[in-house]
């Protein structure tokens, strides 16, 4: 591996060992979001992906990560991120539920998160779903060759005010909690924050490797972190979304490591 400014990046070969353990985490996250449905406990839904990684010869990136107890992070509703899978915690019709997961497939890890609207939601939690996925997707276009790190940061949060105005919604943005360089670790440098002004931090070069992960609420972007330590909400109980893929720089444009994998007939 070299170094890419002060970012690590990466061979072409290593970028096909994360996009193999990438692909692990994309079969897992779809088919948590099939069985996500209500009456279904999230650690149901955690012991269902713990299961699909290690059938895949992958280890849960999360188990055990600074004592973590679960296999994914399943946060509901006013949830923003780190939710502890819980048989407590039953899915009910209209929930929002954001799912992390991650997997380690000899030694490199994959990263990445979807929000699950179980059963009907309502028509601001769809929106607000949508804003943060398509500030995902703002933050990926702009992972280019020769791009500096807030450029991905701006384009997330200029994607976040224009559907601000589009869905006449004020969406909290997070600003504690953003993504981080990923590879032999899951979370390396640099901290990539999801708003701030472009042209700053390190240049992108071909092999570098990041989880982009914006998290929108539908109200105050104030956060809390519950007793347990882990589970952060928001302080004034709005929803939240969370979408993540983990990314790489290269030198024919982004290339999403946890994206599903192309259908042959398509």
């Amino acid at each position: 591996m070299r170094r890419g400014g002060s970012i690590e990046a990466k061979s072409r070969g290593e970028l096909e060992a994360m996009r193999a353990a990438g692909l692990i985490v994309s079969r897992t996250l779809a088919a948590v979001t099939d069985a996500a449905k209500p009456g279904v406990s999230t650690l149901e839904l955690d012991a269902l992906a713990e299961q699909l990684i290690r059938d895949a010869d992958a280890v849960p990136s999360f188990k055990g990560y600074h004592g973590f107890p679960g296999s994914i992070c399943a946060s509901v509703n006013d949830q923003i991120v780190h939710g502890i899978p819980s048989s407590e915690l039953v899915l009910a019709d209209g929930d929002l539920l954001s799912v992390d997961c991650g997997a380690i497939l000899e030694g490199w890890h994959g990263d990445s998160a979807v929000t699950i609207s179980v059963g009907d939601v309502s028509e601001p939690d769809r929106k607000l779903s949508a804003a943060t996925k398509s500030a995902m997707q703002a933050g990926i276009d702009a992972a280019l060759l020769g791009a500096r790190l807030t450029d991905i940061s701006h384009a997330i949060e200029m994607e976040a005010l224009r559907r601000i105005l589009e869905d006449d919604i004020e969406y909290g943005m997070i600003e504690e909690y953003g993504g981080h360089g990923i590879g032999r670790e899951m979370h390396m440098e640099p901290f990539l924050p999801n708003l701030g002004k472009p042209g700053r931090g390190p240049e992108l070069r071909p092999g570098v490797t990041l989880a982009i992960e914006p998290m929108l609420t539908g109200g105050s972007s104030g956060t809390v972190e519950l007793d347990d330590g882990w589970t952060v909400i928001t302080d004034d109980g709005s929803r939240a979304a969370h979408w993540e893929h983990t990314v790489a720089v290269t030198e024919e444009g982004p290339w999403v490591l946890t994206a599903p994998e192309a259908d042959p007939a398509e």
